[in-house]
């Protein structure tokens, strides 16, 4: 006979509320866990999306994402142009805010060369920008679907097709235009300003500029050598992809991550807590029925067994529950949610190890229960 089960039906309902609320509690860790991993994948997608072995922006900058980076946008030549580059791709990033049937968009405008690094490498739906103007492709999250005509800056886009994970380190989704179209977007100047500039002698146009030109080298070609030879021109500065990824985590989103980081760990502990209270208050509660058993001769290991198993059965079932409530409800947060299987094992040993230290203080009550006591009133 399996005392923690028979001692789990006889109060059944409120074991279920429990472990209910107790699946409440791990759906927000699972969730802060998800939010965590998903800052970090959002911050990275820009990065990793173009697939680069080296990124040539503005001397004296850590551009384009960290710090902003203009060069001139005929430098791709001169880079495609360098031993050991195979290809090479100039890209413009900038955020706009752009209307959409009575709603407001918060878009991350990314202008790449089709055919050159900088693109999106993976089309879900649709297909790639075929025109030389007034196409785009859009990330799933901005809930653009194909067909649909946007205005950015003073020209309506057409978009052609869908990207999936395209999001700067602030959530935006991202949407991808011809270079032309990036260039004219971020060049062009109000009507009433261009009047009063061209009435003062000077030029209405912005001169083009891009953010930075993405390269990737030839196999066997040494990409530090690269770098350093890049370095060595006073106007340009060079980051290799490793150091472009680790640039933007210590640099954009490091406080966000340290604070998630710090507010996990507070969850954790709440979670333990709460976990060490519930075990403790069930064998309380116990008490007269634990003296019974003692009284009738069940050994000490009996009643540790029972306590132990009631709270690894708690802390499962919270674990369980709460894993299938956040699987039900991360893709409805405004922020990805990124939850990978290794992290909510890792999860599910740290309830197990809290189950167990938890159980401690039931197990230290049962254990100095006089069995007299169950003779009393």
């Amino acid at each position: 006979m399996n005392l923690a089960l028979k001692d789990i039906r006889h109060g059944l309902f409120r074991f279920v509320l429990t472990c209910f609320g107790l699946g409440l509690l791990m759906t927000v860790v699972l969730a802060m866990i998800g939010i965590y991993n998903g800052l970090v994948a959002d911050a990275l997608a820009v990065v990793k999306g173009p697939r680069a072995d080296v990124w040539v922006v503005e001397a004296g900058t850590k551009g384009p994402f960290a710090e902003a980076s203009s060069i001139p946008a005929d430098t791709r030549d001169a880079v495609a142009r360098m031993p050991g580059v195979s290809e090479a791709g100039a890209v413009t990033y900038q955020s706009v805010e752009a209307s959409h049937k009575g709603r407001k968009l918060r878009l991350y405008v990314i202008g790449f060369e089709p055919g050159r690094p900088g693109g999106p490498q993976r089309i879900v739906k649709g297909h790639g920008i075929g025109a030389s103007h007034f196409e785009l492709l859009a990330d799933r999250k901005t809930n653009l679907s194909i067909g649909d005509t946007i205005r950015l800056g003073r020209d309506r886009f057409t978009v052609v097709g869908l990207v999936e994970d395209a999001l700067n380190s602030g959530g935006d989704p991202a949407v991808f235009v011809t270079l032309a179209d990036a260039l004219a977007l971020q060049t062009a100047i109000d009507p009433a300003a261009a009047r009063v500039q061209t009435a003062r002698g000077g030029d209405p146009m912005k001169p083009p500029s891009v953010a930075a030109v993405i390269a990737r080298v030839a196999p066997g070609a040494d990409v530090d050598l690269l770098t350093a030879t890049v370095r060595q021109w006073k106007h340009l500065a060079a980051l290799t992809q490793a150091e472009q990824e680790e640039l933007l985590l210590v640099s954009v989103v490091d406080r966000a991550r340290r604070q998630i980081g710090l507010f996990l760990g507070i969850l954790l502990t709440v979670s333990a807590v709460v976990i060490a209270l519930i075990i403790y208050t069930m064998t309380m509660e116990k008490l007269k029925q634990i003296a019974t058993l003692k009284l009738i001769g069940a050994p000490n290991r009996r009643i540790v067994g029972m306590i132990l198993q009631q709270a690894l059965i708690l802390g499962g079932a919270g674990w369980g529950t709460g894993l299938v409530l956040i699987l039900l409800v991360k893709d409805y947060f405004p922020r990805r949610v990124v939850l990978e299987p290794f992290h909510a094992l890792v999860l599910a040993g740290i309830i197990f190890l809290v189950c167990i230290a938890a159980s401690g203080l039931g197990v230290r009550v049962a254990t100095k229960v006089d069995p007299a006591t169950a003779l009393g009133s």
